[in-house]
């Protein structure tokens, strides 16, 4: 195992090109399947807020600071609650944990996971929905 020092000062990673970086490919990865939880909720603009605001940050158009990030990320986390199918929780928990990664850069693996599993659910609902319709269509009636 590689025992190097962590930085303890966040100056020495903050607002860095990989911090950055990391930051732009989380937002992008959400912004991927935040078409799940808009089709679903297309009202509720929290998640879409968190990637917006942390796309704008890794591209040198916005500041961010730790309020307003953690502000940012329980409203998406609080929308995917709200959300009634398990692809549009995904979806906004992607967009949770993307802006998570101005916090801590490894939030940004937290938005590729959610973003996966958002497409492995969306998938298995069309299986679901070739092989009978009447079940899916019944489940979507009754919440």
């Amino acid at each position: 195992m590689i025992k190097a020092a962590k930085p303890k000062d966040t100056k020495l990673w903050r607002d860095s090109y990989y911090h950055k970086l990391f930051g732009f490919k989380a937002a992008v990865e959400a912004e991927r399947v935040l078409k799940f939880f808009e089709s679903e909720r297309p009202m509720h603009s929290r998640p879409r807020d968190a990637i917006n605001a942390i796309k704008e940050w890794s591209e040198d158009k916005r500041k961010l600071g730790m309020k307003e990030v953690r502000n940012l990320s329980l409203n998406a986390h609080a929308a995917a609650k709200d959300a009634k199918s398990d692809v549009a929780k995904f979806a906004a928990h992607a967009a949770g944990q993307a802006v998570g990664t101005w916090h801590v850069p490894t939030h940004a693996l937290g938005a590729f996971g959610y973003a996966g599993r958002a497409i492995i659910a969306s998938k298995d609902r069309k299986i679901k929905e070739k092989v009978n319709p009447n079940s899916v269509k019944s489940k979507k009636q009754t919440k």
